[in-house]
């Protein structure tokens, strides 16, 4: 009788995953220290448990912002953790109807660095130099050219001296090596990698440009689609952003060696402890999604050309009824 108790469980469980009663949640990531909630939650399963077995968590990995988005775009991503400037361009192409911003996930977390011996001493220092971004258009270009038009230097495209050159993290490390970069706007981990691999040495922390030093490294976003088809599911991810973010910042000794082994697991390399470490003291974990620096960054955007001949209106961007609905839950400050 046990037996054919449990066979009929069996068959419970495979029909309601035939017959379409579990739902699929396609979720991406950077192999990044800056998407730590995604990280650690793969590694844990932090979300399968959250969300129960009715749902299952179809992970995308990622290695720039801008290729999640064309994913988004094609109907193939439901929700992902990525940078402010591809959300951006993402919500300006779909004219404000693609996705929304429901939470954030980092802050702070990049660094201008310069090779010790580029002859760097001050910001004059920097005409004339090869200054690497990790793509055109990416969070760390726009702080980049933002940073040199404040300092009334001219980019090679826009007729000045300054030569920005958009290569892939990785790719700077190497060129770092061969002396053919003299700097870099480089998010973590790989700010602290040129620093301790190849004769680097942290001339700016991007946090000393902003209040407070917060400003948007990494935040979740859904699409529209998703959004409204699924706010309960939706709404149970961000109480378990919530609380895994909470955890982190407890538990930051476990937090970092528990997202350093998936990094491994993805990249086939762990960080070193020093690189880790002060990776992390750049870092902010956060579920605030700093709704003002984000405004100001996308400033920054549309002064250095990439949204267009108008400011777009980013009014609508945001959605943070849900996450004020489990902030509230849990007796927490709610975000405006």
């Amino acid at each position: 009788m046990k037996v054919r108790f449990v066979f009929f469980g069996l068959i419970l469980v495979w029909a309601s995953t035939v017959f379409g009663q579990q739902t699929t949640i396609r979720v991406g990531a950077f192999p990044n220290i800056t998407h730590p909630q995604a990280m650690i939650g793969k590694a844990n399963g932090w979300f399968e448990k959250a969300m129960g077995p009715q749902v299952k968590i179809d992970w995308k990995t990622f290695n720039a912002g801008p290729s999640a988005i064309e994913t988004l775009f094609a109907g193939a991503l439901d929700m992902t953790y990525i940078g402010p400037n591809p959300a951006i361009n993402g919500y300006v192409r779909s004219t404000g109807e693609a996705l929304r911003t429901i939470a954030g996930a980092t802050s702070g977390g990049a660094a201008l660095v310069v090779r010790q011996d580029a002859g760097i001493t001050n910001i004059d220092d920097f005409h004339g130099k090869r200054i690497a971004s990790p793509q055109m258009g990416n969070t760390q270009d726009v702080a980049l050219r933002a940073w040199l038009r404040a300092h009334g230097m001219k980019t090679t495209d826009k007729g000045g001296d300054v030569q920005v050159i958009p290569v892939a993290n990785p790719d700077q490390l190497t060129l770092f090596l061969k002396k053919q970069l003299d700097a870099a706007w480089a998010p973590e981990p790989w700010a602290s990698r040129l620093v301790h691999e190849a004769n680097g040495r942290v001339f700016l922390d991007e946090r000393s440009l902003w209040p407070q030093g917060q400003f948007v490294t990494a935040q979740l976003v859904v699409s529209t689609k998703f959004l409204n088809e699924h706010p309960d599911l939706v709404k149970t991810w961000l109480r378990a952003h919530v609380e895994l973010t909470n955890w982190i910042n407890s538990h930051l000794p476990e937090a970092k060696n528990m997202l350093n082994a998936q990094i491994r697991k993805e990249t086939g390399k762990s960080l070193p402890g020093e690189v880790l470490d002060d990776s992390f003291g750049r870092l902010e974990v956060t579920y605030d999604p700093l709704k003002s620096a984000f405004l100001k960054a996308a400033q920054s955007a549309f002064d250095a050309g990439f949204l267009g001949r108008q400011m777009p209106d980013l009014s609508s961007m945001y959605d943070l009824k849900l996450l004020n609905e489990v902030l509230a839950e849990k007796g927490k400050k709610v975000i405006q």
